[in-house]
């Protein structure tokens, strides 16, 4: 009796692996990717700069913090703020969501601040709702081209930290990141 038991609690173990395999495979596919890149601490500032710069229909960008300095002019995060507006002055549709929360931190001050910029050069500014942190630093250009990983756009995050992102050439991604970019954006409200 008690090596059935064995074999049919072995049996009933492999099977629920089986099962379980099936649905986690169903869940999450992997995605194709024509190449990743790793992109470290500044040499994040050049591809990005590089992306905005070429980009010839749409830029998306969703950022926990995304810092313009008036006294700086030409720190790192105000040049790709200002490739943004020229981007959306050549004809790119232009999307950026902004963290905000209610009061008055370093992170919704920066935002807010950034977001009135980014709006009087044209580009299309939303603020995620305040109940809901938007921790996500990312950027999608020509729906092919993915910028994914830990840097905000802030001046000691582009000159002095350590930071680790990827760039994705990949339709698929992107795809899958524009939907979800979308469905955040549903949510928050405009500039």
């Amino acid at each position: 009796m008690r090596t059935f038991n064995k074999k049919v609690c072995s049996t009933i173990i492999c099977l629920l692996s089986i099962i379980v395999s099936i649905y986690l495979a169903s869940w999450s596919e992997a995605l194709p990717a024509d190449d990743v890149q790793l992109v470290v601490d500044t040499q994040y500032f050049q591809v990005a700069k590089k992306m905005i710069s070429e980009a010839k229909s749409s830029i998306q960008v969703m950022m926990f913090e995304m810092g313009y300095y008036e006294e700086y002019p030409n720190t790192s995060s105000n040049l790709l703020i200002k490739e943004l507006i020229d981007a959306k002055k050549r004809g790119v549709k232009v999307e950026v969501i902004l963290e905000v929360r209610e009061g008055e931190d370093r992170a919704t001050k920066r935002n807010r601040h950034t977001g009135k910029i980014l709006s009087k050069g044209g580009v299309e500014v939303i603020y995620d709702p305040p109940s809901k942190t938007t921790h996500a630093k990312l950027m999608v250009v020509d729906r092919h081209l993915t910028l994914l990983g830990s840097t905000n756009w802030t001046y000691y995050a582009l000159t002095n930290n350590n930071e680790v992102s990827v760039l994705i050439r990949s339709k698929e991604v992107a795809k899958e990141l524009i939907d979800y970019f979308n469905r955040v954006k549903a949510t928050g409200r405009k500039q």
